[in-house]
């Protein structure tokens, strides 16, 4: 069934019922697996790491083994495209990106499979396949990436391909670029790596970035001030440091303070001096211009009833949800083994965190924070993992200290066994000195506020 006679504000024919079910169906998919909070036994979470979660339990130890196996075939994949070159490789763009890399994430993929391999057969240095290092990676992180990567990978096409980011992105057009700015269409990014996960938010982001629609700019300021660990994550630090009846102060914290870096990070450097440039150095692909005589909604509508229309088949976009999932498996998870083994070894075996953690001392006890020589090698051991400031202040008295504890560790955002690594393993624009700064940037934004809320609070 057609719409009523009369042009659409691009000049263009009528669209037929059928575009419409092609925007509605998979967007509303797209929302119900990415966007929508759903309650389980274990707390609030979204029906992706539902998913992943749920495989992981029928799997159990076998998901381990599985994700060291995909990581030593990626290694050995990565090995015969650099040495030997096949026609396979060099005649598809996607291989020839996935597998013929540079140097150093070459390094960095060995080291990553090699740590793997001596962690799954408890074989090596005990400082390296410790419960706390190694053991920590293959059997509590590197299983739930891997099978979250697995379906939020094979189900991202339903977000991208079929007008739901054009239509959210020119409804919020006005809000987006003026607070964080970010172009309209990074509002869902944004809200889905927010509400549901950062490892999704980071998959989500990098699509975007080398489809042209963001900036190497943009796609930055997204993918480090947005990515926050999920709710559920959140609720298993405040359970570890026994304060669950405080959760929806913390929550709230986290927001505010997460909200006032969002707004502040991308004014400063180093996110400011990115440049805009895309990531093949084409055209930016601009949808944020609205015809003269269009309304808001109308424009919107359009916007996505076209992408729908063109948008690729089921076949097509099948394809396209397991090239995510191998670009993930591939080109991500040796880099978190690798960066993620060494940042912990850092943390559990030397007192580098301990000893640049002291100045935070003296900044705590400014701001009248009890216990502060305890909490200051929380400011930072963060870095590392975002769970150690929890491990590390549990043993806190204060229940103040503890609040700001967990706030601060999880508006740091920026943590190298999983979120660093992501980032530094995928195609994004960020470098790991970069990161460091933005580390200690939003630190240093959010531990006051954080404090001042916690004032009030206790």
């Amino acid at each position: 069934m057609r719409q009523e006679a009369g042009k659409n504000p691009s000049g263009m024919e009528a669209f037929t019922g059928k575009d419409y079910m092609k925007f509605i169906l998979p967007s509303l998919f797209g929302i119900l697996f990415f966007i929508i909070p759903i309650p389980t036994e274990d707390g609030i979470t979204i029906p992706v790491a539902f998913l992943a979660n749920g495989v992981n339990g029928i799997l159990g130890e076998w998901v381990p083994v599985l994700a060291v196996s995909t990581i030593t075939i990626a290694v050995i994949a990565t090995a015969i495209a650099k040495i030997f070159r096949p026609a396979w490789v060099r005649s598809s763009p996607f291989w020839t990106n996935l597998l013929d890399v540079s140097r150093n994430w070459v390094i960095a993929r060995i080291a990553g499979m090699v740590f793997a391999i001596m962690t799954l057969l408890a074989f090596g240095p005990d400082f390296l396949v410790a419960d706390i290092t190694g053991g920590l990676l293959i059997y509590d992180l590197i299983p739930i990436l891997f099978t979250t990567f697995f379906f939020a990978g094979l189900l991202l096409p339903l977000l991208l391909n079929f007008g739901l980011l054009e239509f959210v992105g020119t409804m919020l057009v006005k809000l987006m670029r003026p607070l964080f700015t970010l172009p309209g269409r990074s509002s869902l990014d944004c809200l889905a790596s927010w509400v549901g996960d950062g490892t999704i938010g980071v998959l989500l982001t990098s699509k975007q970035y080398e489809g042209g629609f963001y900036s190497k700019r943009e796609a930055a300021v997204v993918a480090t001030t947005f990515s926050v660990v999920s709710i559920t994550f959140t609720i298993v630090v405040i359970s570890y440091l026994n304060m669950e009846n405080y959760f929806l102060h913390y929550y709230g914290t986290i927001t505010l303070a997460g909200v006032i870096a969002a707004i502040i990070m991308p004014r400063i450097p180093p996110l400011s001096r990115k440049t805009e440039d895309t990531f093949d150095g084409s055209e930016k692909k601009n949808d944020e211009v609205m015809p003269e005589g269009a309304s808001v909604v109308s424009w919107g509508k359009e916007k996505a009833l076209y992408r729908a229309r063109t948008g690729k088949g089921p076949l097509a976009t099948l394809k396209e949800g397991l090239q995510n999932v191998l670009d993930m498996w591939v080109g991500v998870l040796p880099i978190v083994m690798a960066i993620g083994t060494v940042a912990l070894v850092i943390a559990e075996f030397t007192p580098f965190f301990t000893i640049i953690g002291t100045p935070f001392e003296y900044i705590l006890m400014a701001m009248q924070v009890p216990e502060a020589a305890a909490a200051a090698p929380t400011m930072v051991v963060g870095f590392a993992d975002m769970f150690l400031p929890a491990v590390i202040g549990s043993g806190v008295e204060s229940e103040m200290t503890r609040f700001i504890i967990a706030c601060v560790s999880v508006t740091q955002l920026v943590y190298m066994s999983e979120m660093g690594g992501l980032l530094l393993g995928s195609k994004l624009p960020v470098k790991f000195r970069e990161l460091v700064m933005i580390f200690l940037l939003r630190t240093a934004i959010t531990l006051p506020v954080v404090v001042a809320v916690a004032h009030l609070i206790f």
